[in-house]
């Protein structure tokens, strides 16, 4: 099988990933396996099911805002399931709060916000001057050339080819992390992705995407990577903001930092922009950041 045609089968499953089974009224079930990785669900997983959970409870609004709640680790070895409220359907704006469940717990819960397309004015800060994708190693890439530092037990998963192709502008070395600055960049896209994709999967795409290397900011000032066993992390909860709108077809600039962290916990903001310069996300993240004892 060609590299071409893994990625395309790659794509075809987080997209199925995302394709939730309604059980009822405003109660769906979500796959809690596969996507990004096999050891946990990841966050950004559990974030995109919900906002499309949302989005099979109405019509004709596009989410302008979420903000969701990591309660407890998700368990991918079954399904979750996704109950959404629909708090409100007003004449420019519906609201929806989801829950996510599994084990009969809450595992995340979340609040939307969806708004009509209206005109008004526009500003935005422009988007940093950095090197574009061309040329940055890609993940896969700097994964294979670190494969040999990675156990026997782990390295499958490690080398595992996943959906989003990353290019980080400034990697950190994983395994021998320094001290570096907490500002950094990566681009980002999801090439292979079906010509009639609705702008609301676009987007809960990015919603999945946006939880990559966010919490790492937090980490880089202070020579930390999860492959170091000194640092305990987690995501405690999750914010986004959609300006305009998403073809996660095409690269995309997330540029993230880290203005504090204290207290065990790390807070990040992210700024997500097209390549040509519009600025259509930002994202903010609270996470976990203990030292291990």
């Amino acid at each position: 099988m060609s590299g071409k045609d893994t990625m395309t089968d790659i794509v075809a499953e987080l997209l199925n990933l995302l394709d939730i089974e309604q059980l009822e009224v405003d109660l769906f079930r979500g796959v809690g396996s596969g996507g990004e990785t096999s050891m946990r669900i990841f966050g950004g997983h559990v974030i995109a099911q919900a906002l499309v959970a949302a989005y099979r409870t109405m019509e004709d609004r596009i989410c302008h805002s979420l903000h969701a709640y990591f309660v407890r680790p998700g368990d991918p070895s079954i399904p979750v399931i996704y109950q959404v409220d629909q708090s409100r359907d007003g004449r420019s704006f519906t609201t929806r709060r989801v829950v996510a469940i599994q084990h009969g717990k809450q595992i995340l819960n979340m609040s939307a916000s969806f708004h009509v397309e209206e005109e008004s004015w526009h500003h935005q800060h422009p988007m940093p001057d950095v090197p574009g994708p061309e040329g940055l190693k890609t993940r896969q890439q700097l994964r294979e050339e670190n494969a040999h530092r990675v156990s026997d037990q782990r390295r499958a998963d490690y080398l595992r080819r996943r959906p989003i192709d990353i290019r980080e502008i400034a990697p950190q070395d994983h395994f021998d992390p320094q001290p570096m600055s907490d500002a950094n960049a990566l681009w980002f896209r999801m090439e292979g992705l079906p010509d009639d994709l609705t702008p609301r999967m676009h987007q809960c795409l990015l919603a999945y995407a946006s939880d990559m290397n966010l919490l790492a900011s937090a980490m880089r000032p202070h020579g930390l990577t999860w492959f170091k066993r000194a640092v305990m992390t987690a995501s405690l909860d999750h914010s986004m903001w959609f300006h305009g709108p998403v073809d996660f077809n095409n690269w995309h600039l997330y540029s993230m930092d880290s203005p504090f962290s204290g207290g065990a916990r790390g807070f990040n903001r992210g700024a997500i922009y097209t390549r040509e310069g519009g600025l259509i996300a930002s994202v903010a993240q609270e996470g976990l950041v203990r030292p291990v004892k």
